[in-house]
């Protein structure tokens, strides 16, 4: 896991052992338990329980929505450099594909997934995002931020083979930037 020490002095030891669940095992109630940990941390409303509970294989609609429209706004109103228009304009494309296939119950790529919120990370603090020390300038300018971008670090960039593991991914993903 990435930054462990910084990390350490911006979330909580239970933030910290969750992630290490999250990332290690295959049980579907620790997963859940720990999911619910780190989404309290991204400030998650109780109601995000009912969907890492739920038996369905995609988020729910309403979290779809929620992250396709807070996503969708804020690379929108996000200034970037000339040379990054082409990139936000891929990237609002991508949003919209894959906001698509999981409302219709598509198999929805969870490597374009990961790559899209970094794309989007990148957009919002350009070339900064791609520097070494990143994780440190991200949890103090905005701890809550910060620990989604140690999140998103730490998760795999290629698909989990569980699919459990998988849609928890992407729900913690998504939750956090359905509220950011």
């Amino acid at each position: 896991m990435a930054d462990n020490n910084i990390i350490a002095e911006f979330a909580d030891l239970e933030v910290l052992n969750a992630m290490v669940a999250l990332l290690e095992s295959e049980d579907k109630e620790k997963l859940v338990e720990a999911a619910l940990t780190i989404a309290n941390q991204f400030g998650a409303d109780k109601s995000f329980a009912d969907v890492l509970k739920s038996e369905a294989e995609e988020p729910s609609a309403k979290l779809i929505s929620s992250f396709h429209n807070n996503l969708n706004l804020l690379v929108q109103k996000t200034w970037v450099e000339k040379a990054d228009e082409a990139l936000k304009e891929q990237v609002l494309f991508r949003l919209d594909n894959l906001c698509n296939a999981l409302e219709e119950k598509k198999e929805a790529s969870y490597e374009d997934f990961v790559v899209l919120l970094k794309d989007v990370v990148y957009l919002m603090f350009g070339s900064q995002a791609k520097t070494a020390d990143f994780a440190e300038y991200a949890l103090r300018v905005d701890p809550g931020f910060g620990i989604f971008w140690w999140y998103l670090t730490s998760i795999p960039e290629t698909s989990p083979e569980s699919a459990e593991k998988k849609r928890i991914f992407f729900a913690l993903g998504m939750v956090f930037l359905a509220n950011y």
